[in-house]
């Protein structure tokens, strides 16, 4: 993909995203009458290997890079949050080219510039592969952490989405990258 191509269909995937998680289906009869529409068979291997190439387009990670990191406002590649149910995909959009007269972090503060979306954790291959190379600045690595508000009861539940959403990530290429501070002992 182009980074054009990219920069249209990220948006247009987040968009998607939110409005299909936001929906919910109707309790009418209708649904129990109407046949269901044919779905087209699709390889699981063939979606997961377009997905990691689209994302061997992003250069390998930098580890002097992002290693010395340690707030969650100084990231700014993709940042996951894994919960009992669902995994939170933070991004930050990279900013725009600026001037002399105007920078940049006063029209557009980090804040304004910070997207979340929650999604399942099988639809994260395809969130990821849709973002564009320049919202990887330290390359093909992405910060994982255990949900910080899960309870005492879902713990075991969260660690085993952590280490799924890990094997998915190497099996992609990305680096995971366990955020620090997180696990059991907080």
């Amino acid at each position: 993909m182009t980074r054009l191509t990219r920069r249209i269909v990220f948006p247009a995937a987040l968009f998607a995203f939110t409005a299909f998680t936001a929906c919910s289906r109707s309790g009418g009869n209708s649904s129990a009458t109407a046949a269901p529409a044919p779905q087209p068979k699709v390889s699981t291997t063939s979606v997961i290997d377009q997905d990691r190439q689209d994302l061997d387009q992003i250069p390998p990670p930098a580890k002097s890079r992002y290693m010395g990191i340690h707030t969650l406002q100084s990231w700014n590649n993709p940042f996951l949050i894994v919960s009992r149910s669902n995994v939170t995909l933070r991004v930050i959009y990279p900013e725009p080219g600026g001037s002399d007269i105007t920078p940049d972090n006063l029209l557009r503060p980090a804040g304004a510039r910070k997207r979340e979306l929650t999604l399942r954790l099988s639809d994260l291959p395809e969130a990821l592969s849709a973002l564009p190379e320049n919202m990887w600045p330290y390359g093909r690595v992405i910060a994982i952490e255990e949900d910080p508000a899960a309870s005492r009861a879902d713990r075991p539940q969260v660690r085993r989405n952590v280490e799924a959403a890990m094997q998915m990530l190497n099996d992609l290429g990305v680096v995971a990258y366990e955020w620090p501070g997180s696990g059991p002992l907080r």
